[in-house]
Order: C-alpha cells, then structure tokens, then sequence
C-alpha cells in the first residue's frame, strides 16, 4: 500500500507548525500527493485525487481537510472549534464535517487528535463506537527553553499568541488594559488581522500600550516567551493551547480561564487560573499581580515531538496491514 500525503498545511499557524514538525519525523516512507489549492476550502473535498483513489492507497493529513474521492484517509483532527463558531460560518462548518469529514473517519475507522480534551469531544460527535480514536498528543519545539541568562524586565508587558477570533478571546485582555493603566501587553497575530485588532484597541484608547507583531520564527518567539512576566490565554474553547505549552517550557507562567480544559491540562500549577472568562477586574488584578511577580516556573515534561511522530507512524503502519 502507498502512503500518501497531504503536505498542504503550511504556515505559523498550529495545524502548520504540527506538519511541519511531524512530517520529516515519520517512521515510513511516504510521498507527497502534490495537491494544490488549500486544504481548508469545503469544496477541495470533493476534488480530484488522482492516484489516491486508487485500491491500495492510504492518504495521510496533518489535519482535518476531507477528501471524499480517497480510498482510504487517515486525518488529525485537532478539536471541533468550528463547529462553534459564530452566524452562519456554524452552520457551514456543521454540514462540512458531519458529511465529508465524519464520513472519511468512518470509512477509515481510525481519527488522530492531540490531547485528551479533544478526544473526549470526537467520540461524542462521531458517533461510531467501531472508529477508533487515537490520542498522538502534541510536542514542543526545542527553542521554548529556559535561559539562564535571561533578567526581569524593567519595563514588563503581558504575552498574547493567537487570533482575534471569538473563541481567543482576545477583547477581554484588552479590556482589562483600560482597567489596568500600567500594563503593556505584545500580541503575535496573524498579519492580516493587525488592522482589525488596532482598531479595537484604538477604540479602547489602549493602543499605545499594546505592540502587535507578526510573521517571526520559533526563536524570536521564545524570545517574547521569556521576556514576558507571564503570557495570557483566555481562550474560552481549545483543542490543545500550544501558547500555553510553549510559554511554560520557556519557564513563563499562563494566566488562563479556569474551565478551559485542554489549557488548565497543560499549565497545571505553572500559572494562574481566572473564574470567569469575562470577568474584566478579575483579568485585569490577575494581570497586574503577574506583572509585579515576575515569576518563573518550571518546564513540564514530556510534549516530545519524536513520540508523537511514533504513535501516528504506528497507526498508519497498522492501516497498511
């Protein structure tokens, strides 16, 4: 059987930096199935495939893109987030995955997540006690590290990584810089968003305290990481929180929601948790509270890019046989 796969997944985002991790760390020789156009189009779905629908191929993705031609395809599905998503995008996104994707999954059997919170959610959805569900986790680049030489800063900010999508949550940190004169915060977004972000801090009247950065490598990130008195994420819905992961291997505690689950998960005690995911003053006292502290935590173990590398080698190894 040939191992194909999809090597679309490119970009600072989290499916992207998966791939691009995993990928060269595959176990088993595979061959790129050369598809153009994007993955996360509802209509590449339904495209041509060429020799991946022929008997005996297997289809590899690093992420959720269904391609319903395939004879057989194995996906990472990393959470179910957009199946919350706002207006009409929930609908659109309900009908995507409850008819290509639950339909790849089904006929293959076998899904891939990355951590127990998104597994949870994926055996209710699929609704197939014969589909297997495979935790393969997540790991961590080796440029989130602690620097010895690293000092506290004399002018600290907060650290925010992520989108401006709803589920970020960002707005609530932004409001909690009106409540809190002295706090800085950096935010490493997606370029094409920064207008939309300025605007809405512009409108608080927090611009000037907030620096928004975007397109730079996993070592200048950890460079913020480290820089930072603690890194904020108020995500109210996470598959994974990679941000969460890579801060505290740079020894920077997360100030985060309590009942985000997949985030409280990875920081444990390495931070501090906020009861309410829109509670302004709670944000903004945790925030000020991190800043004066400057504490630094502990890395955790394990999130090793290599055994998650292992265990989806593994599962397409057993859908060869």
């Amino acid at each position: 059987m040939t191992v194909l796969v999809d090597d679309r997944y490119r970009g600072t985002h989290g499916i992207g930096r998966y791939a691009a991790e995993v990928l060269p760390r595959l176990a088993l020789p595979w061959e790129s199935l050369n598809l153009g156009g994007t993955p996360f189009s509802a209509v590449d779905a339904f495209r041509s495939v060429g020799s991946a629908a022929v008997p005996g191929a297997l289809v590899y993705s690093p992420g959720y893109g269904a391609l319903v031609r395939a004879r057989k395809q194995l996906l990472t599905l990393h959470d179910l987030i957009q199946l919350s998503s706002p207006g009409l995008d929930r609908w659109k996104f309900a009908a995507y995955y409850s008819g290509p994707v639950r339909d790849v999954i089904r006929r293959t059997g076998v899904v891939l997540t990355v951590s127990e919170t998104s597994a949870r959610a994926l055996r209710s959805w699929v609704r197939d006690d014969g589909v297997e569900i495979v935790n393969a986790g997540n790991g961590c680049s080796d440029a989130f590290r602690p620097r010895a030489d690293a000092l506290p800063q004399s002018d600290p900010y907060v650290l925010f990584v992520g989108n401006g999508r709803a589920h970020k949550n960002l707005d609530v940190v932004l409001d909690a810089l009106v409540s809190a004169p002295d706090l800085r915060l950096v935010a490493v977004v997606p370029e094409r968003e920064i207008a939309d972000l300025e605007a809405r801090a512009t409108h608080r009247l927090v611009d000037a305290r907030v620096r928004w950065v975007s397109g730079i490598d996993d070592e200048k990130l950890a460079d913020l990481y480290r820089g930072a008195a603690a890194t904020v994420m108020p995500s109210t819905l996470e598959g994974f929180g990679l941000p969460a992961l890579e801060s505290i291997r740079c020894g920077t505690p997360v100030v985060h929601w309590a009942d985000c689950e997949s985030v409280a998960e990875i920081v444990g005690d390495r931070g501090h948790a906020v009861n309410s995911a829109d509670d302004v003053q709670e944000w903004a006292q945790a925030l000020t509270e991190a800043v004066s502290v400057q504490r630094r935590v502990s890395p955790p173990e394990g999130y090793d890019w290599n055994h998650t590398a292992a265990i989806v080698s593994e599962t397409i190894t057993r859908l060869l046989g």
